[in-house]
């Protein structure tokens, strides 16, 4: 692993669970808190994406394993969770990062796909959270990591499921946040447009209009996400709870 934002060793010691660790902005925060030097569970759906980012850094010195996990079930967070502790004995950080959506006006959307954003983008953050904020409790605190959205804080046309994810994401962690402190601290992640494989089926020219539209004139590197995320989930940010921290190229700021 070689990053190209400095590291400093901030999670030293520290067992991070991240869902949806497979690709993009969980791959990218995986990555970072081993190189920050954490233990890492990496869950994801996708087996062989999965297991590949586990070996990668096993490969460069730092500590994975990987757990096949569909979120949206909650005996397999109740595994994953399970899986955490028997490996590396407690779980300091658990990033709530997989999510599943359809990106539709609510009049185009079936009740099934609703379902289903919810299922996988707000339940499974629920209930992932809800079974780590109750260990951490019982043990030296923690921290949960959700990742959510500019469209936590803003409409945009067409994306009727997810903005309703993303918003109660933030609500979610506010509560998590005021309930449990001192001991659990609760962070949303906000990236605007992030280059992810999520965005592969995007037109070229709408994504350039996109980038033209951000003050900063460009997306974000998932490790740019991953800098930010390292610090969230560090002794470093201590008094940052029950809010969200935007990560957008100044796109709310217009």
């Amino acid at each position: 692993m070689f990053s190209a934002y400095p590291v400093s060793n901030r999670l030293k010691d520290k067992v991070c669970v991240v869902t949806g660790a497979a690709s993009g902005i969980g791959r990218a925060c995986a990555i970072r808190y081993a190189e920050e030097g954490a233990r890492i569970v990496v869950a994801d759906i996708n087996a062989s994406a999965g297991e590949a980012v586990a070996a990668e850094i096993n490969k460069a010195g730092g500590h994975a394993i990987f757990q096949h996990t569909d979120v949206g079930e909650t005996e397999q967070l109740d595994t994953l969770l399970a899986r955490a502790i028997d490996a590396f004995g407690y779980v300091n950080v658990w990033h709530n990062n997989a999510f599943k959506s359809v990106f539709k006006t609510i009049v185009d959307q079936t009740l099934e796909e609703f379902d289903e954003t919810m299922r996988v983008s707000l339940r499974a953050y629920w209930y992932g959270s809800k079974i780590a904020v109750t260990h951490m409790l019982r043990h030296n605190g923690g921290v949960i990591l959700n990742t959510a959205s500019v469209q936590s804080y803003f409409g945009e046309p067409g994306f009727s499921a997810y903005q309703c994810a993303k918003g109660a994401i933030l609500s979610l962690t506010r509560s998590i946040g005021v309930d449990h402190a001192p001991k659990v601290r609760a962070v949303a992640l906000a990236p605007g447009f992030i280059h992810t494989p999520a965005h592969d089926g995007i037109p070229p020219e709408t994504i350039e209009r996109v980038k033209q539209s951000i003050p900063a004139r460009r997306g974000a590197s998932p490790e740019e996400v991953a800098a930010l995320a390292a610090f969230l989930a560090s002794d470093e940010a201590d008094y940052i709870t029950a809010t969200g921290v935007i990560i957008d190229g100044g796109y709310l700021a217009i």
